[in-house]
Protein backbone atom coordinates (compact mmCIF):
# COMPACT_ATOMS: atom_id res chain seq x y z
CA UNK A 1 0.00 0.00 0.00
CA UNK A 2 1.45 3.55 -1.10
CA UNK A 3 2.13 5.76 1.72
CA UNK A 4 0.18 9.50 0.94
CA UNK A 5 2.89 10.98 2.73
CA UNK A 6 5.47 10.81 -0.13
CA UNK A 7 5.57 11.54 -3.76
CA UNK A 8 3.62 14.57 -5.09
CA UNK A 9 -0.19 15.01 -5.18
CA UNK A 10 -1.82 16.41 -8.00
CA UNK A 11 -4.44 19.26 -7.86
CA UNK A 12 -6.98 19.39 -10.92
CA UNK A 13 -9.78 21.48 -12.49
CA UNK A 14 -13.25 19.96 -11.59
CA UNK A 15 -14.76 20.33 -15.17
CA UNK A 16 -12.44 18.75 -17.27
CA UNK A 17 -9.62 17.31 -15.29
CA UNK A 18 -6.79 19.67 -16.02
CA UNK A 19 -3.41 19.06 -13.81
CA UNK A 20 -3.54 22.55 -12.54
CA UNK A 21 -0.61 21.88 -9.92
CA UNK A 22 1.66 19.29 -8.38
CA UNK A 23 2.19 19.43 -4.76
CA UNK A 24 5.37 18.28 -3.99
CA UNK A 25 5.09 16.91 0.11
CA UNK A 26 8.00 18.94 2.60
CA UNK A 27 6.68 17.94 5.77
CA UNK A 28 3.49 18.24 7.86
CA UNK A 29 2.48 17.83 11.24
CA UNK A 30 -0.45 15.26 11.55
CA UNK A 31 -3.33 16.06 10.65
CA UNK A 32 -1.26 18.17 7.78
CA UNK A 33 0.55 17.77 5.35
CA UNK A 34 3.17 20.02 3.90
CA UNK A 35 4.13 21.00 0.35
CA UNK A 36 5.67 22.78 -2.71
CA UNK A 37 3.63 24.32 -5.54
CA UNK A 38 4.80 23.41 -8.79
CA UNK A 39 2.59 25.16 -11.06
CA UNK A 40 1.30 23.98 -14.16
CA UNK A 41 -0.60 25.84 -16.59
CA UNK A 42 -4.30 26.84 -15.38
CA UNK A 43 -3.14 27.41 -11.85
CA UNK A 44 -3.69 30.88 -12.25
CA UNK A 45 -7.22 30.76 -13.40
CA UNK A 46 -7.81 29.50 -9.64
CA UNK A 47 -5.25 31.43 -7.32
CA UNK A 48 -8.00 34.41 -6.80
CA UNK A 49 -10.56 31.75 -5.18
CA UNK A 50 -7.64 29.98 -2.70
CA UNK A 51 -6.66 33.97 -1.80
CA UNK A 52 -9.59 34.78 -0.69
CA UNK A 53 -9.93 31.28 0.47
CA UNK A 54 -7.29 32.33 3.17
CA UNK A 55 -8.10 36.03 3.80
CA UNK A 56 -11.65 35.02 5.13
CA UNK A 57 -10.17 32.47 7.16
CA UNK A 58 -8.36 34.77 9.30
CA UNK A 59 -11.52 36.08 10.28
CA UNK A 60 -13.11 32.67 10.37
CA UNK A 61 -14.75 33.52 14.22
CA UNK A 62 -16.02 36.57 13.12
CA UNK A 63 -17.84 35.28 9.85
CA UNK A 64 -17.71 31.69 9.05
CA UNK A 65 -20.19 31.90 6.34
CA UNK A 66 -17.92 33.81 4.30
CA UNK A 67 -15.50 31.51 4.60
CA UNK A 68 -17.81 28.53 4.09
CA UNK A 69 -18.93 29.92 0.93
CA UNK A 70 -15.16 30.99 -0.40
CA UNK A 71 -14.46 27.34 0.68
CA UNK A 72 -17.07 25.91 -1.16
CA UNK A 73 -15.92 27.87 -4.68
CA UNK A 74 -12.70 26.12 -4.08
CA UNK A 75 -13.94 23.01 -3.75
CA UNK A 76 -16.45 23.08 -7.00
CA UNK A 77 -13.71 24.06 -9.13
CA UNK A 78 -10.81 21.96 -8.05
CA UNK A 79 -10.32 17.99 -6.99
CA UNK A 80 -7.14 16.40 -5.30
CA UNK A 81 -5.60 13.04 -5.57
CA UNK A 82 -2.88 11.19 -4.18
CA UNK A 83 0.09 10.08 -5.47
CA UNK A 84 -1.10 7.11 -6.98
CA UNK A 85 -4.07 8.95 -8.99
CA UNK A 86 -6.71 8.00 -6.70
CA UNK A 87 -9.13 10.77 -6.51
CA UNK A 88 -9.39 12.31 -2.73
CA UNK A 89 -12.93 12.00 -1.15
CA UNK A 90 -12.29 14.82 1.18
CA UNK A 91 -9.58 17.59 2.07
CA UNK A 92 -9.49 20.97 2.96
CA UNK A 93 -6.46 22.66 1.11
CA UNK A 94 -5.03 25.95 1.22
CA UNK A 95 -2.90 27.66 -1.21
CA UNK A 96 -0.42 30.57 -0.34
CA UNK A 97 2.00 31.45 -3.05
CA UNK A 98 4.43 28.59 -3.58
CA UNK A 99 3.14 26.48 -0.37
CA UNK A 100 0.43 24.63 0.47
CA UNK A 101 -0.42 22.92 2.82
CA UNK A 102 -3.75 20.19 3.60
CA UNK A 103 -5.36 17.58 6.00
CA UNK A 104 -7.74 14.85 4.22
CA UNK A 105 -10.17 12.19 4.60
CA UNK A 106 -10.50 8.58 2.81
CA UNK A 107 -14.02 9.25 3.69
CA UNK A 108 -16.29 11.95 3.33
CA UNK A 109 -16.50 14.30 6.34
CA UNK A 110 -19.27 13.98 8.00
CA UNK A 111 -21.68 17.72 8.90
CA UNK A 112 -21.49 18.93 11.73
CA UNK A 113 -25.18 18.42 13.21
Amino acid sequence: MSDHHDGTWTLHRRDDGRVLAGLVVTGGDFPWLNARVDPREGLAEVRTLFAKELRLLDGVDEDAESWERAYEAVRNTVTLRYPDGQEVPEFLLHIDGNEAWWRWSDEPFREEQ
